[in-house]
């Protein structure tokens, strides 16, 4: 689906009917990444996936810097259109990044929030530095290549590659179809995103945190910081799964979400 959202032409994908949820991909994806959670929606739910700006059919814009509060803003208004005002919003990797500057825009848009194999604090300075030189690099090569060896073999868990080679090539194609300026400007946003370690204990609903038992990105260690920072939130690892556990284990992922959705509070699942 499309239309003209916040002066871009964004493009989203949706399935079901019901109460809300969002789904914000990682870097450098699109929404492709969320088919197994999309085509297996619990009855009552809407599942709403954007490409974010620059992404996957998603028109550009001509900012420098795709900020995550750009990205953020971009959803809200992705909602608007459709007529959502409140919402869960599940989101991985860089997809974290955007929802908490969403809940720090919005709160009173979110119903829930589901974490996955993301952090809250910023960058580190070198990594900080990082990021800013890969994204030179990659407007100078007019080139996505050196992302995908840099990050390719770290996204998907060894477990993955042996028993499931379509993951490997689904993840490689998504990777493939990002423009070297939508990379950069991507990078560019995560190494100025703010630090939302702050933000943990304000958060006052329903919270679940998924993390890879693999994963080479963002540990553990990082997913429990999260889960202890929100009040109530639940802790989840996947087993046999890396940076992207909705679809190296799509099963468990789906019913970890389920369950997760049919423990909230009956206001949050009628429309």
């Amino acid at each position: 689906m499309s239309a003209t959202i916040n002066g871009i032409d964004m493009e989203w994908r949706e399935q079901g009917e019901g109460a809300a949820i969002v789904f914000i991909h990682g870097f450098p994806f699109n929404s492709a990444m969320w088919g197994p959670q999309l085509a297996n929606l619990p009855p009552g739910w809407r599942g709403i996936a954007p490409d974010l700006r620059g992404f996957g059919a998603s028109h550009g814009g001509t900012e420098d810097v795709y900020t995550m509060e750009l990205f953020a803003r971009d959803v809200a208004a992705l909602l608007d259109h459709l007529g959502e005002d409140r919402v869960v919003v599940c989101g991985l990797s860089m997809g974290g990044y955007v929802t908490f500057e969403f809940l720090r825009l919005f709160p009173e848009r979110v119903r829930g929030l589901v974490l996955c194999d993301t952090r809250a604090s910023a960058d580190s300075a070198e990594a900080r530095a990082g990021r800013e030189r890969q994204a030179a690099r990659v407007l100078a090569d007019n080139s996505v290549t050196e992302v995908i060896d840099t990050m390719l073999p770290r996204l998907i868990s060894m477990t993955t590659r042996y028993s499931q080679p379509g993951v490997l090539e689904l993840t490689r194609a998504m990777m493939k179809e990002a423009p070297p300026e939508t990379m950069a400007r991507a990078l560019l946003g995560m190494a100025a995103r703010r630090d939302s370690e702050p933000l943990l204990r304000n958060i006052d609903v329903p919270a679940l945190v998924i993390v890879g038992a693999e994963d080479a990105i963002t540990s553990r260690g990082q997913a429990e910081f999260l889960a202890r920072g929100i009040r109530g939130a639940r802790l989840e690892t996947i087993e046999n799964a890396g940076h992207l556990p909705n679809l190296e284990q799509p099963d468990t992922f789906n019913r970890i979400l389920h369950a997760f959705l049919a423990s909230l509070p009956l206001s949050v699942t009628a429309r």
